[in-house]
């Protein structure tokens, strides 16, 4: 086998790994929601503890990363994929982060009764998740276009971002005893905007993966 052959063989794997962490992300996040709708707390428990798994992928890649920089001393577009690779990982870790918040929200909310029907959050993290799904795309296939459009769609979960804060914070006054759970519902609302922030900079590196050049997507 080739030394150019064994490299992309590497770069391929470590494609795969980003492809998987993602993929563990992705269930983190939505198992999160579930448990906070559901109010299950041992679903909630098991996203906290599950989180070392992702962390553990991050760890691999980094490693991977690192060898294939020491060994093969790459320049140009293989050093801009080794780069963008790191990038990705750490992005998807934090995405993996907000899960967990989310899932901590879930656990300071506990049993106490909803006070309502938890409706506009869910719309919210289905449009994130769906730039986390372009994101990853984009970077599979190197496609600056899907890129462009996932960062987009971030202006969307901005709106959606301001909107349900102002509303959720507004019901305190009529709802003094669910204070604790509207915050926490507010703070649901904000990892979720980060979650698409983070998909956001994984477009921002596709584009960086594929032209060499930097930019700001979600100014």
């Amino acid at each position: 086998m080739s030394t150019r052959t064994n490299f992309d063989n590497n770069l391929i794997q470590l494609k795969k790994m980003l492809l998987e962490m993602e993929e563990k992300a992705e269930k983190q996040i939505k198992d999160s929601l579930t448990a906070l709708i559901n109010q299950d707390l041992d679903l909630a428990e098991q996203v906290i503890k599950g989180d070392h798994e992702i962390d553990h992928l991050e760890h691999e890649i980094n490693d991977k990363s690192l060898q294939l920089i020491a060994r093969e001393s790459p320049v140009a577009k293989d050093l801009r994929t080794i780069n963008v690779a790191l990038k990705v990982s750490s992005e998807i870790e934090r995405m993996a982060d907000m899960a967990v918040n989310i899932a901590k929200s879930a656990l300071h909310i506990g049993n106490e009764k909803h006070f309502k029907e938890i409706v506009d959050i869910p719309k919210m993290m289905d449009t994130a998740l769906e730039m986390v799904d372009m994101s990853i795309k984009a970077y599979v296939a190197e496609d600056v276009m899907k890129a462009q459009k996932c960062a987009a769609k971030d202006d969307e979960v901005d709106n959606m971002f301001g909107q349900l804060v102002h509303e959720i914070i507004g019901l305190i006054p009529s709802n003094p005893k669910a204070t604790n759970q509207i915050i926490q519902l507010a703070f649901v609302c904000r990892f979720i905007e980060r979650i698409a922030d983070h998909s956001t900079n994984i477009a921002e590196n596709v584009i960086f993966l594929v032209t060499g050049k930097r930019f700001e997507l979600n100014e």
